[in-house]
């Protein structure tokens, strides 16, 4: 098997991945924000001692973590559009399946980081009349995104890496992207083997930013 880079058009080659890279970014992006805040609710509810929160919580996280991610996408692709009644487009499903399915594991970094802040501040907070959700919002919360900041940037990255599942539903993603160009070009490896080299660089330029923020994180501590 012969490799040929040269016969790849670089500037072709970016028109196709750059329409796939910026969709993985939009999905990146609104599954970290979505999935943050609804693992949020699920961590305060497994938290909140009360049975009638904590055992439907602990039923969505333990469920989705136990099943494939491809699995989910294939699930919200195909059943949502017939409980609905109409088609919902691979980029819309795909944005709803990530988010619906990366809450489950945003929860549990949540619930780690929660329960990381001293309960002396908690009862601190009561003790001045704060309520429960009060001393969420103004003392734990705050405290808890700084300690679990590099953990949540950590899941970041793995979630960008999981944007090219969506290729399983056929979303234009940037593996699709590469995809494409490969085809028009009539060279599959080379183009695989630039997206494994792309996918690489960004998710190892942040994983070391990551490093750094756990370096400063560390020094205010």
């Amino acid at each position: 098997m012969n490799l040929d880079f040269a016969f790849l058009d670089w500037s072709v080659l970016s028109s196709f991945v750059l329409k796939g890279l910026i969709f993985s970014v939009q999905l990146t992006l609104i599954a970290m924000v979505g999935g943050i805040l609804l693992g949020t609710v699920l961590a305060l509810m497994r938290l909140s001692g009360k049975k009638w929160l904590v055992m439907p919580a602990a039923f969505y996280v333990n469920t989705l973590r136990s099943i494939p991610l491809v699995m989910v996408i294939l699930w919200f692709f195909l059943l949502i559009p017939l409980m609905i009644g109409q088609p919902m487009g691979a980029e819309l499903s795909a944005m709803i399946t990530f988010t619906v399915f990366e809450a489950a594991y945003f929860s549990e970094i949540m619930r780690a980081g929660i329960q990381s802040v001293p309960k002396g501040q908690v009862n601190a907070g009561y003790a001045v009349g704060m309520t429960y959700g009060q001393t969420m919002q103004l003392i734990v919360l705050p405290q808890a995104f700084r300690n679990m900041l590099p953990v949540l940037m950590t899941q970041t990255i793995i979630l960008f890496q999981d944007t090219s599942l969506v290729y399983a539903i056929g979303a234009y993603d940037l593996l699709k992207g590469f995809e494409v160009a490969g085809k028009n070009f009539n060279r599959p490896v080379e183009t695989y083997l630039v997206a494994a080299v792309v996918y690489f660089v960004i998710c190892f330029s942040l994983s070391m930013l990551v490093r750094r923020l756990q370096k400063k994180i560390a020094i205010i501590r």
